[in-house]
């Protein structure tokens, strides 16, 4: 194989799957680790992937992620808002896991003081938290995704394992009558394995993100079981989730007590 076909044939490989570790690229293109190192060094030193312990994970299109302070001053009070909603279904003493993302933190703000286990992915959540004596705070490591602070890829994943909580509560980039999307590749499988730990998944998502598409598909409505919203909502956007099959929260309209989503 041509050196260029070759370097070609690893991007392609790095890009379809997100994250690639060497052995698995050594399999796939049946070359030698010091020349797969170099071809790796050659794509990372152009800013399309980047190197990382034992292997490569993409930084173009499939990595677009909005830094989170680029997010925070959006919609601010309907995040707020559907925060309320989502604390008011917690229980002291419940484990959750809690997603990185601007309304998860919002989330994680109303939770401090609360007698909790807590299980994050977020630096900026897991600041919240570290120097907290009534909660038990259990950060799962990984690649750390730059600016957002959201840790994330197989290294995370591995980590959840063993963790089961009593909701796990994610954030989501789009939504529409498809399903649920998120804005790359690496964040949505790491999504997907912490849907896997809880007995309730519960998406928190503001009025904005419905009726749009996101780079990256996480799963049908149906995969998750509740979905809490702002009231700025329409009838329409309430349309879309329900007639996916999740349930649907519509914060500021009405509370929900945990008796009714536990047994």
């Amino acid at each position: 194989m041509l050196v260029e076909e070759r370097r070609h044939r690893v991007l392609e490989i790095v890009k379809g799957r997100g994250f690639v570790a060497l052995t698995d690229l050594k399999s796939a293109v049946q070359a030698s680790d010091s020349t797969l190192r170099r071809d790796l060094d050659y794509w990372d030193e152009r800013g399309v992937l980047k190197r990382t312990h034992g292997g490569a994970m993409f930084t173009g299109e499939l990595l677009v992620m909005p830094a989170l302070e680029d997010r925070a001053g959006s919609a601010t009070a309907e995040k707020e808002q559907i925060a309320q909603a989502a604390v008011a279904r917690i229980r002291d003493g419940d484990a959750i896991l809690l997603d990185g993302g601007t309304t998860t933190l919002e989330v994680a703000k109303l939770l401090v003081g609360r007698s909790l286990q807590i299980v994050t992915n977020s630096l900026p959540i897991a600041n919240l938290f570290g120097s907290r004596r009534e909660v038990d705070l259990v950060l799962l490591g990984g690649y750390v995704y730059p600016k957002t602070g959201v840790m994330l890829g197989p290294l995370t994943i591995r980590m959840m394992e063993d963790v089961h909580v009593h909701q796990a509560i994610l954030s989501v980039g789009g939504i529409t009558a498809k399903g649920l999307f998120n804005s790359n590749l690496l964040l949505v499988e790491t999504e997907r394995r912490m849907m896997r730990c809880a007995d309730e998944v519960v998406v928190v998502a503001d009025h904005t993100k419905i009726g749009r598409q996101a780079l990256a598909f996480l799963c049908e409505l149906a995969a998750i079981d509740t979905l809490i919203v702002d009231a700025t909502s329409s009838p329409e956007q309430h349309r879309i989730i329900e007639d996916g099959g999740a349930r649907l929260i519509v914060a500021g309209e009405r509370r929900t007590a945990p008796e009714e989503f536990r047994s």
